[in-house]
């Protein structure tokens, strides 16, 4: 994804509150071992951006005045209530350094399990994001989890995901259930009644 950014000369209360009456929202750009650099984006633009998912677990593309580099989105302030972005933070990255990042988890095929099928159960994901370490150019977007063999009684933990080429799950003692397997109790027939006609 690419992020269309313009040095920031003025930084302070008011001249960021002025940028946000004109439409932009101020940022800032730092890491990479280079001195840290003012910015600012269009708001509109960022507000919709930020709605999408592999805007937060991606390597941006970040065009500043045409000078283009590769970042990460590392931080976002909102307005407690207006759909106001306030300000936003990237961190550049080293094509050559491994770097560590939460991503998110797609799971896919539950409805097509002998769990869901067969059992009647209800599949509930737990984890919704991993963290992993690789180098920029392996990062993925998101994660896939194949739900389709999921049975009865059968867990799916952390370490069983199947991780893209290059990368690998950071090192945890912790090993969760990535989904809990349940009866769905509220149609549950009461005892003597029949159960509802499908």
């Amino acid at each position: 994804m690419n992020v269309v950014a313009f040095a920031r000369a003025k930084q302070g209360t008011g001249a960021s509150r002025r940028l946000r009456n004109s439409g932009r929202t101020p940022g800032i750009i730092y890491g990479a071992a280079a001195e840290p650099q003012l910015i600012e984006v269009d708001h509109n633009t960022l507000w919709y951006a930020l709605k999408k998912e592999a805007f937060h677990a991606s390597v941006l593309e970040l065009d500043l005045d045409g000078a283009k580099s590769q970042v990460l989105l590392r931080d976002v302030q909102y307005h407690p209530f207006k759909q106001l972005v306030l300000h936003i933070d990237f961190l550049r990255v080293d094509a050559n350094t491994a770097l560590t990042m939460k991503v998110p988890v797609h799971f896919s095929g539950a409805e097509e399990s002998p769990a869901v099928k067969l059992e009647k159960l209800l599949v509930t994901p737990v984890v919704t994001e991993i963290e992993v370490r690789c180098m920029p150019k392996d990062l993925p977007e998101f994660v896939s989890v194949d739900l389709s063999k999921l049975e009865k009684g059968s867990t799916i933990r952390l370490k069983d995901i199947a991780l893209p080429k290059g990368v690998k799950l950071v090192a945890s003692q912790a090993n969760p259930a990535l989904v809990s397997v349940v009866a769905p109790a509220a149609e549950e027939p009461a005892e003597g009644e029949a159960p509802a006609a499908a």
